[in-house]
């Protein structure tokens, strides 16, 4: 089940996963910048049976927010279970923002940034290859490589960041 929300990110009533896919309600994501110790990005194809995005790119780890569940829970929780790793530290809250396709669908993203110094296993069924680049080596594949649009979006925000 997810939380569907408004424009404002308010819950508005909440829906199985699939149903909120199939009638693009807007519903929450959490992604979760992953780096190592030397500050490499963790950078994965996701698999070709993901039902949003199947065999993209991606520089975050993340997934939606459950029903009821805050984005803190769910970045902390999805960072664990698509780096295969336990005992992460809680991830830093970066910045939100409002994703939109331009086609109808949208999800409220908060974006959040952790330190992984542990030896990932990456769950199989999520993530079909992988590897911690160098920022400036993810910023050449930005051009080459299919990512995400979502992860562009945010990857974007936050390098005006700085």
């Amino acid at each position: 089940m997810l939380d569907i929300v408004d424009a404002d990110d308010r819950v508005v009533a909440q829906v199985a996963r699939g149903e909120a896919y199939a009638r693009g309600l807007r519903h929450r994501c959490a992604f979760v910048l992953a780096r190592d110790p030397e500050g490499r990005v963790f950078v994965h194809r996701r698999t070709g049976t993901k039902l949003v995005f199947p065999g993209m790119y991606d520089m975050f780890v993340g997934g939606v927010v459950g029903a009821g569940e805050t984005y803190d829970e769910a970045a902390l929780r999805e960072a664990q279970e698509e780096l295969g790793v336990s005992g992460l530290p809680r991830p830093t809250p970066l910045f939100r923002f409002l994703y939109e396709d331009g086609a109808g669908r949208s999800w409220w993203s908060a974006v959040y940034e952790v330190v992984c110094d542990r030896p990932v296993n990456p769950q199989a069924e999520e993530v079909a290859w992988h590897a911690f680049l160098p920022q400036e080596e993810l910023d050449r594949r930005i051009g080459t490589w299919p990512f995400t649009p979502d992860s562009l979006a945010a990857w974007a925000r936050l390098r005006a960041r700085g």
